[in-house]
């Protein structure tokens, strides 16, 4: 009806491409200095479903997922975004590769029933959500697993990364019961 509701706080994630594990070691150093300590890390693998992002991030890029302790307001997205390209401006900077992005944040959130990913482009299955920035849902939780969407991007379809966000999205259902009973 007319009744407003406050949205339940959501993890906050992060998807991490590297050059190498130097560039790796200081993407999660600079997500842990911006965003806070991460409460879940997937193992890191080797990212060759495209090779869209070779010409700025190298050859054999590396993929790893980070997600942060404190849950967060899912209405934060859109600046967290913005952060991530400040961050990768400066890791761009001071890392001195060579490359032009040796390092790519993708900021996410997960919910119960979704994973949402930010992105600076638009495409008719993206939801302007506000300074410049839309956002996909990019997998749902439904009848106890994750689904993918006919956009979803092939790699996070693999069973990996979908055993990384079910990491998450328990650790997320924990968090919330814990608050429920705190309160």
């Amino acid at each position: 009806m007319w009744d407003l509701h406050e949205p339940k706080p959501v993890k906050l994630i992060f998807g991490i491409l590297a050059a190498d594990k130097q560039c790796m070691d200081a993407a999660v150093e600079a997500v842990r200095r911006e965003f806070g300590e991460p409460d879940l890390s997937s193992d890191v693998w080797p990212f060759t479903q495209t090779d869209y992002y070779s010409s700025q991030t190298g050859g054999n890029i590396l993929r790893r997922f980070l997600s942060i302790e404190t849950l967060v307001d899912p209405g934060e997205l859109a600046a967290v975004k913005h952060r991530t390209n400040e961050v990768e401006r400066l890791l761009a900077k001071t890392l001195d590769t060579g490359l032009p992005r040796p390092v790519n944040l993708d900021p996410g959130i997960v919910e119960p029933s979704k994973l949402v990913l930010a992105t600076t482009k638009n495409y008719s299955h993206r939801i302007y959500i506000g300074d410049k920035i839309y956002a996909e849902v990019t997998l749902m939780y439904n009848r106890g697993g994750w689904q993918a969407m006919p956009y979803t991007y092939s790699d996070y379809r693999q069973q990996r990364y979908i055993g990384f966000f079910e990491r998450v999205r328990r650790r997320l259902m924990e968090q919330l019961k814990s608050r429920q009973t705190e309160h």
